[in-house]
């Protein structure tokens, strides 16, 4: 049991693939626990956005642990782990979105639209993947249809519904939030097409223009998550905190408190 422990755990010094599966799992467990722990320093309202938050990196967290240890035993694509780890992880990312605008008027609508969009993404990438007969058309064509997900999500983050009602907020925070968030779907997410189309059959892999191998599919997967699971998060909890300040410190109380404290300052006077 101890040596099968160890052939597992063994991380090969020239494999950057595998060094990012072992530090990926790490950054997405602390960063969970922080954002578990960090609910109780927020207002109320702000507590779901955190706890999903948390929930995107833990999920991610327990599916790398797997997807690390399938990696170093085969030396080959998790694809199913890892499509199931978005499955999860994505619609939970378009609903920090609602809940952001939430305030502002949205409706339900806005939220199933979101999911079914990012749901209509990953299956089409996963048949894409997952199915591939290693040919241009293939590939090519289930890109293709997963574009069509992300570019209704894109948009509905930088002028449609989500923007619109972003900019009806009377909150700062929030407007300055969703511009944040917009621009880790249209930066952040970007990067998944690019190790999609690493993979054999691939535009950038060796049977297309050979600018990545099919190795480096993984790579760019991982650097992906950390970027937007970890930093979706990190933004959703700086609003959180933001707008949690304002409402314990609104505007002129601590001039009022100030003056209050003051000898010979009657509260009247304040007032």
């Amino acid at each position: 049991m101890q040596t099968m422990l160890l052939d597992v755990m063994k991380i090969p010094v020239d494999d950057p693939v595998a060094f990012t599966f072992f530090t990926g799992y790490m950054a997405m467990a602390a960063a969970s626990v922080f954002f578990l722990f960090e609910r109780g320093t927020v207002a109320d309202k702000w507590k779901t956005s955190l706890l999903i938050s948390g929930m995107i990196t833990g999920i991610a967290a327990v599916h790398y642990y797997y997807m690390r240890d399938y990696y170093i035993s085969t030396h080959s694509t998790p694809v199913a782990l890892r499509y199931i780890d978005w499955t999860l992880t994505v619609p939970l990312m378009v609903i920090e979105f609602y809940l952001l605008v939430r305030g502002a008027g949205a409706k339900i609508g806005l939220l199933w639209k979101l999911v079914a969009a990012a749901v209509f993404m990953l299956v089409c990438g996963y048949i894409g993947e997952a199915f591939t007969d290693g040919s241009k058309f293939h590939s090519n064509l289930w890109g293709a249809l997963s574009t069509l997900g992300y570019v209704y999500i894109l948009y509905s983050a930088w002028y449609g519904e989500i923007a619109q009602l972003a900019a009806k907020s009377d909150s700062a925070a929030v407007q300055k939030g969703v511009r944040y968030l917009s621009w880790f779907i249209f930066a952040g997410w970007a990067i998944y097409p690019i190790g999609y189309m690493a993979m054999p059959g691939g535009l950038l892999g060796p049977d297309g223009l050979n600018l990545l191998k099919s190795s480096s599919l993984d790579l760019i997967y991982n650097l992906g998550d950390a970027v937007n699971k970890i930093g979706f998060g990190l933004v959703v909890y700086g609003i959180a905190r933001s707008e949690s300040a304002v409402k314990a410190h609104p505007e002129g109380t601590g001039a009022v408190a100030g003056a209050v404290g003051q000898p010979g300052v009657r509260v009247g006077a304040v007032a």
